[in-house]
Protein backbone atom coordinates (compact mmCIF):
# COMPACT_ATOMS: atom_id res chain seq x y z
CA UNK A 1 0.00 0.00 0.00
CA UNK A 2 1.54 3.55 -1.21
CA UNK A 3 0.58 6.62 -0.08
CA UNK A 4 0.65 10.18 -0.28
CA UNK A 5 3.49 12.17 1.53
CA UNK A 6 3.01 15.64 3.26
CA UNK A 7 5.40 17.81 4.76
CA UNK A 8 3.35 21.23 5.61
CA UNK A 9 0.02 20.30 5.49
CA UNK A 10 -3.36 22.88 4.95
CA UNK A 11 -5.69 22.62 7.82
CA UNK A 12 -8.79 21.20 5.45
CA UNK A 13 -6.82 17.60 5.92
CA UNK A 14 -5.99 17.58 9.73
CA UNK A 15 -9.62 17.26 10.89
CA UNK A 16 -10.91 13.82 11.54
CA UNK A 17 -14.37 14.23 9.34
CA UNK A 18 -11.82 15.47 6.40
CA UNK A 19 -9.46 12.38 6.88
CA UNK A 20 -12.04 10.02 7.43
CA UNK A 21 -13.91 11.46 4.29
CA UNK A 22 -10.59 11.27 1.98
CA UNK A 23 -10.38 7.74 3.34
CA UNK A 24 -13.01 6.10 1.66
CA UNK A 25 -11.99 7.66 -1.16
CA UNK A 26 -8.96 5.65 -0.45
CA UNK A 27 -6.79 8.10 0.70
CA UNK A 28 -4.59 7.67 3.79
CA UNK A 29 -2.89 10.31 5.40
CA UNK A 30 0.15 10.05 7.35
CA UNK A 31 2.65 12.67 8.86
CA UNK A 32 5.55 12.92 7.99
CA UNK A 33 8.17 13.54 11.08
CA UNK A 34 11.07 15.73 9.92
CA UNK A 35 13.21 14.81 12.90
CA UNK A 36 13.52 11.06 10.79
CA UNK A 37 14.87 10.71 7.22
CA UNK A 38 12.43 10.80 5.01
CA UNK A 39 13.75 7.63 3.22
CA UNK A 40 13.16 6.23 6.32
CA UNK A 41 9.48 6.58 5.98
CA UNK A 42 6.60 5.80 3.70
CA UNK A 43 6.57 4.04 0.93
CA UNK A 44 4.62 7.06 -0.12
CA UNK A 45 2.42 8.17 -3.80
CA UNK A 46 2.45 11.91 -3.38
CA UNK A 47 4.58 13.88 -1.22
CA UNK A 48 2.59 17.29 -0.63
CA UNK A 49 4.65 19.81 1.00
CA UNK A 50 4.95 23.53 1.83
CA UNK A 51 8.07 23.84 3.45
CA UNK A 52 11.04 26.04 2.21
CA UNK A 53 14.90 26.40 2.84
CA UNK A 54 17.86 25.00 1.31
CA UNK A 55 17.41 21.92 3.52
CA UNK A 56 14.38 20.57 2.93
CA UNK A 57 15.03 21.18 -0.61
CA UNK A 58 17.89 19.03 0.26
CA UNK A 59 15.75 16.37 1.31
CA UNK A 60 13.16 15.90 -1.40
CA UNK A 61 16.22 16.16 -3.83
CA UNK A 62 17.90 12.94 -2.35
CA UNK A 63 14.47 11.46 -1.63
CA UNK A 64 13.55 11.81 -5.22
CA UNK A 65 16.87 9.81 -6.69
CA UNK A 66 15.98 6.84 -4.99
CA UNK A 67 12.25 7.05 -5.37
CA UNK A 68 12.04 8.89 -9.14
CA UNK A 69 8.17 6.94 -9.17
CA UNK A 70 7.23 9.27 -6.38
CA UNK A 71 5.27 12.79 -7.17
CA UNK A 72 6.65 15.47 -5.35
CA UNK A 73 3.85 18.78 -5.47
CA UNK A 74 5.61 21.00 -6.02
CA UNK A 75 9.41 20.93 -6.83
CA UNK A 76 11.29 23.39 -4.99
CA UNK A 77 13.22 25.03 -7.97
CA UNK A 78 9.82 25.83 -9.42
CA UNK A 79 8.06 27.21 -6.37
CA UNK A 80 11.34 29.47 -5.79
CA UNK A 81 9.67 31.45 -9.00
CA UNK A 82 6.78 32.76 -6.81
CA UNK A 83 8.59 34.19 -4.07
CA UNK A 84 9.81 36.79 -5.83
CA UNK A 85 7.35 39.57 -7.53
CA UNK A 86 9.95 40.35 -10.63
CA UNK A 87 10.65 36.24 -12.11
CA UNK A 88 6.61 35.56 -11.00
CA UNK A 89 5.06 37.46 -13.32
CA UNK A 90 7.14 36.84 -15.94
CA UNK A 91 5.83 33.74 -17.85
CA UNK A 92 2.69 36.28 -18.17
CA UNK A 93 4.62 38.75 -20.07
CA UNK A 94 6.12 36.36 -21.71
CA UNK A 95 2.80 35.01 -22.93
CA UNK A 96 1.45 37.94 -24.13
CA UNK A 97 -1.87 35.89 -24.01
CA UNK A 98 -4.29 37.04 -26.50
CA UNK A 99 -7.52 35.49 -28.17
CA UNK A 100 -11.17 35.57 -29.14
CA UNK A 101 -12.33 35.96 -25.47
CA UNK A 102 -9.99 38.81 -24.32
CA UNK A 103 -6.14 39.31 -23.25
CA UNK A 104 -4.12 39.13 -20.08
CA UNK A 105 -0.92 40.80 -19.52
CA UNK A 106 1.30 42.56 -16.96
CA UNK A 107 0.98 45.84 -15.61
CA UNK A 108 4.50 48.30 -16.53
CA UNK A 109 5.87 47.70 -13.49
CA UNK A 110 9.35 48.32 -12.38
CA UNK A 111 11.98 46.65 -9.83
CA UNK A 112 13.78 48.86 -7.22
CA UNK A 113 16.70 47.56 -4.61
CA UNK A 114 18.74 50.46 -4.01
CA UNK A 115 18.85 53.93 -2.67
CA UNK A 116 14.89 55.28 -2.00
CA UNK A 117 16.25 58.62 -3.07
CA UNK A 118 16.37 56.89 -6.48
CA UNK A 119 13.40 55.69 -6.82
CA UNK A 120 11.75 59.16 -8.95
CA UNK A 121 14.53 59.55 -11.27
CA UNK A 122 14.45 55.53 -11.73
CA UNK A 123 10.54 56.16 -12.29
CA UNK A 124 11.28 59.11 -14.35
CA UNK A 125 13.17 56.35 -16.90
CA UNK A 126 11.15 53.88 -16.76
CA UNK A 127 8.18 55.98 -18.13
CA UNK A 128 5.70 54.70 -15.22
CA UNK A 129 2.60 56.64 -14.77
CA UNK A 130 1.75 57.82 -11.10
CA UNK A 131 -0.18 56.62 -9.09
CA UNK A 132 2.20 53.39 -8.59
CA UNK A 133 1.06 50.05 -6.03
CA UNK A 134 4.42 48.96 -4.22
CA UNK A 135 4.65 45.66 -3.19
CA UNK A 136 7.50 43.94 -1.16
CA UNK A 137 9.77 42.41 -3.59
CA UNK A 138 10.00 39.16 -1.85
CA UNK A 139 7.51 37.11 -0.73
CA UNK A 140 8.23 35.39 2.39
CA UNK A 141 5.13 34.02 3.99
CA UNK A 142 4.79 37.05 6.02
CA UNK A 143 1.60 39.16 6.46
CA UNK A 144 4.36 41.83 5.73
CA UNK A 145 5.01 40.51 2.02
CA UNK A 146 1.66 40.73 1.31
CA UNK A 147 1.36 44.96 2.49
CA UNK A 148 0.57 47.15 -0.31
CA UNK A 149 1.29 50.57 -0.46
CA UNK A 150 -0.09 53.21 -2.94
CA UNK A 151 2.21 55.89 -4.29
CA UNK A 152 0.56 59.29 -5.50
CA UNK A 153 3.34 61.69 -5.98
CA UNK A 154 6.76 61.84 -7.19
CA UNK A 155 7.55 63.19 -3.91
CA UNK A 156 6.61 60.06 -1.80
CA UNK A 157 8.34 57.57 -3.96
CA UNK A 158 11.56 58.40 -2.04
CA UNK A 159 9.38 57.50 0.97
CA UNK A 160 9.61 53.61 0.14
CA UNK A 161 11.23 50.80 1.17
CA UNK A 162 13.20 49.04 -1.13
CA UNK A 163 13.16 46.32 -1.75
CA UNK A 164 9.98 46.41 -3.64
CA UNK A 165 8.44 45.84 -7.12
CA UNK A 166 6.70 48.99 -8.50
CA UNK A 167 3.20 48.57 -10.50
CA UNK A 168 1.09 51.48 -12.42
CA UNK A 169 -2.32 50.89 -10.74
CA UNK A 170 -5.33 50.29 -13.25
CA UNK A 171 -8.74 51.14 -12.06
CA UNK A 172 -10.84 47.90 -11.87
CA UNK A 173 -13.64 48.30 -10.09
CA UNK A 174 -12.29 47.69 -6.79
CA UNK A 175 -12.98 43.95 -7.77
CA UNK A 176 -10.09 41.72 -8.29
CA UNK A 177 -10.83 37.46 -9.27
CA UNK A 178 -8.46 34.84 -7.38
CA UNK A 179 -8.29 32.08 -10.11
CA UNK A 180 -7.26 28.76 -7.78
CA UNK A 181 -5.36 25.90 -10.00
CA UNK A 182 -5.60 22.74 -8.77
CA UNK A 183 -3.94 20.93 -11.25
CA UNK A 184 -6.09 21.13 -14.55
CA UNK A 185 -9.58 22.17 -12.12
CA UNK A 186 -9.74 26.32 -12.17
CA UNK A 187 -11.93 27.91 -9.73
CA UNK A 188 -12.78 31.50 -9.13
CA UNK A 189 -14.11 33.86 -6.91
CA UNK A 190 -14.05 37.76 -6.38
CA UNK A 191 -12.70 39.34 -3.81
CA UNK A 192 -12.67 43.28 -3.34
CA UNK A 193 -9.41 45.14 -4.03
CA UNK A 194 -8.72 48.63 -3.69
CA UNK A 195 -10.82 51.22 -4.74
CA UNK A 196 -10.62 53.04 -8.34
CA UNK A 197 -8.67 56.31 -8.32
CA UNK A 198 -10.34 59.22 -9.19
CA UNK A 199 -8.89 61.35 -12.09
CA UNK A 200 -9.09 64.33 -9.17
CA UNK A 201 -7.57 62.45 -6.74
CA UNK A 202 -3.97 61.82 -8.93
CA UNK A 203 -3.93 65.33 -8.71
CA UNK A 204 -4.98 66.15 -5.38
CA UNK A 205 -3.49 63.14 -3.30
CA UNK A 206 0.04 63.29 -2.21
CA UNK A 207 1.79 60.69 0.19
CA UNK A 208 2.03 56.95 0.27
CA UNK A 209 -0.97 55.56 1.66
CA UNK A 210 -0.82 51.73 3.51
CA UNK A 211 -3.12 49.06 2.89
CA UNK A 212 -3.15 45.68 4.54
CA UNK A 213 -3.61 42.51 2.72
CA UNK A 214 -6.86 43.45 0.51
CA UNK A 215 -7.87 40.17 -1.14
CA UNK A 216 -8.47 37.68 1.80
CA UNK A 217 -11.63 35.56 2.44
CA UNK A 218 -12.74 38.07 4.63
CA UNK A 219 -12.77 40.77 1.31
CA UNK A 220 -15.27 38.21 -0.37
CA UNK A 221 -17.01 39.99 -3.05
CA UNK A 222 -19.47 37.02 -3.87
CA UNK A 223 -23.22 38.24 -3.05
CA UNK A 224 -22.20 42.07 -3.20
CA UNK A 225 -23.86 44.25 -5.43
CA UNK A 226 -22.00 44.88 -8.14
CA UNK A 227 -22.08 46.24 -11.12
CA UNK A 228 -22.42 43.04 -13.98
CA UNK A 229 -19.47 44.55 -16.12
CA UNK A 230 -17.51 44.97 -13.16
CA UNK A 231 -18.57 41.35 -11.32
CA UNK A 232 -18.55 39.45 -14.42
CA UNK A 233 -15.52 36.27 -14.66
CA UNK A 234 -13.09 36.72 -16.96
CA UNK A 235 -14.00 34.25 -20.13
CA UNK A 236 -13.30 30.46 -19.04
CA UNK A 237 -11.43 29.95 -22.31
CA UNK A 238 -9.11 32.32 -21.74
CA UNK A 239 -8.23 31.65 -18.01
CA UNK A 240 -7.99 27.59 -19.83
CA UNK A 241 -5.26 28.97 -21.48
CA UNK A 242 -3.60 30.98 -19.13
CA UNK A 243 -3.75 28.18 -16.42
CA UNK A 244 -2.44 25.66 -19.09
CA UNK A 245 0.26 27.63 -20.23
CA UNK A 246 1.45 28.58 -16.65
CA UNK A 247 1.49 25.00 -15.54
CA UNK A 248 3.96 24.27 -18.29
CA UNK A 249 5.82 27.15 -17.90
CA UNK A 250 6.00 27.24 -14.48
CA UNK A 251 5.82 23.62 -13.14
CA UNK A 252 3.76 24.09 -10.83
CA UNK A 253 0.27 22.18 -10.35
CA UNK A 254 -1.48 24.33 -7.05
CA UNK A 255 -1.15 28.20 -7.25
CA UNK A 256 -3.57 30.79 -7.43
CA UNK A 257 -3.51 34.13 -10.04
CA UNK A 258 -4.54 37.21 -9.08
CA UNK A 259 -6.16 39.01 -11.74
CA UNK A 260 -8.07 42.34 -12.33
CA UNK A 261 -10.20 43.83 -15.49
CA UNK A 262 -9.39 46.68 -16.72
CA UNK A 263 -12.07 49.59 -15.61
CA UNK A 264 -14.53 50.46 -18.78
CA UNK A 265 -12.86 47.56 -20.63
CA UNK A 266 -14.66 43.79 -20.68
CA UNK A 267 -11.98 41.30 -22.17
CA UNK A 268 -8.42 43.32 -21.18
CA UNK A 269 -7.31 41.40 -18.07
CA UNK A 270 -4.03 41.88 -15.92
CA UNK A 271 -2.30 39.49 -13.66
CA UNK A 272 -1.29 41.48 -10.72
CA UNK A 273 -0.19 38.61 -8.54
CA UNK A 274 0.49 34.73 -8.43
CA UNK A 275 0.73 32.67 -5.23
CA UNK A 276 2.19 29.69 -4.55
CA UNK A 277 -0.29 26.62 -2.63
CA UNK A 278 -2.93 29.78 -0.78
CA UNK A 279 -5.61 29.22 1.42
CA UNK A 280 -7.75 26.46 -0.97
CA UNK A 281 -9.96 26.63 2.51
CA UNK A 282 -11.37 29.86 0.64
CA UNK A 283 -11.95 28.20 -2.37
CA UNK A 284 -15.99 26.62 -2.87
CA UNK A 285 -16.12 22.73 -2.82
CA UNK A 286 -12.03 22.55 -1.97
CA UNK A 287 -12.69 19.01 -0.31
CA UNK A 288 -14.30 17.14 -3.59
CA UNK A 289 -11.63 19.04 -5.89
CA UNK A 290 -8.31 18.10 -3.52
CA UNK A 291 -9.61 14.73 -3.65
CA UNK A 292 -10.49 14.31 -7.41
CA UNK A 293 -7.10 16.14 -7.72
CA UNK A 294 -4.95 13.51 -5.79
CA UNK A 295 -6.86 10.00 -7.51
CA UNK A 296 -6.10 11.38 -11.26
CA UNK A 297 -2.39 11.37 -9.72
CA UNK A 298 -3.18 8.04 -9.11
CA UNK A 299 -4.54 6.57 -12.11
CA UNK A 300 -2.75 3.42 -13.47
CA UNK A 301 -1.26 2.63 -9.94
CA UNK A 302 -2.62 1.04 -6.74
CA UNK A 303 -6.51 1.70 -5.90
CA UNK A 304 -5.22 2.53 -2.11
CA UNK A 305 -3.02 5.59 -1.61
CA UNK A 306 -1.49 6.44 1.65
CA UNK A 307 -0.65 10.46 1.73
CA UNK A 308 2.19 10.94 4.90
CA UNK A 309 2.06 14.82 6.35
CA UNK A 310 4.00 16.41 8.82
Amino acid sequence: MNGFGLGWLVMWILTIQRVMWCRKKGIVFVAIDQSRSLLDQGPFDIVLHKISGKEWCQVLEEYQLKHPEVTVLDPPDAIKQLHNRQSMLKDVADLNLCSSSGKIGVPKQLVVEGDPNSIPDAVNRAGLKLPLVAKPLLVDGTARSHELSLAYDQFSLSKLQPPLVLQEFVNHGGVLFKVFIIGETIKVVRRFSLPDVKKSERLHNVGVIQFPRVSCAAASAHDADLDPYVAEFPPLPLLEKLAQELRLRLGLQLFNIDIIREHGSRNSFYVIDINYFPGFGKMPDYEQIFTEFFLSLRQGKSKKSLLGYG
